[in-house]
């Protein structure tokens, strides 16, 4: 039986809605402490290590990479950066989101060129396999 506050790694798979290996992974990188273990074994989180877990998860849904959420979590471990090191950190990935969306409409935008350029016949006079044969300008 686990003890109040202290759970499996199923258990915590469960609240966290993370996938068991992902948990390790986490573990593996230093983004979450090394779990306890238990006598024989088991790994045993506390609920620090869920609020831990569900930051990590919600920073990665964000779309922030492996170290930016290791950097955001030095800060908010450490509590002596100021909210500026945060926002800076927060600027540049939206300034990088920003980068990306470009690319993708530039893509975009070149597709609904081929698509529209398309004759649909026959796959030699496919625009679009042309278009993507050619080196594209993104």
């Amino acid at each position: 039986m686990e003890k109040a506050g202290h759970f499996t790694i199923g258990v915590l798979s469960k609240l966290t809605e993370t996938k068991i290996n992902t948990i390790r992974f986490y573990e593996e990188i230093g983004l979450l402490p090394q779990a306890e273990r238990t006598r024989s074994g088991r790994r045993v989180y506390t609920d620090t290590d869920r609020k831990r877990l569900t930051f990590i998860r919600h920073c990665r849904s964000f779309g922030f990479s492996v170290e930016a959420v290791r950097q955001l979590l030095a800060m908010k471990d450490t509590g002596e950066e100021s909210c500026v090191g945060i926002a800076t950190l927060a600027e540049e990935f939206r300034d990088e989101i920003d980068r990306k969306l470009d690319a993708l409409r530039t893509i975009r935008q070149e597709l609904d060129q081929m698509i529209e350029a398309c004759p649909l016949g026959g796959v030699s006079d496919c625009s679009i396999i042309c278009g993507l044969e050619n080196e594209i300008s993104h």
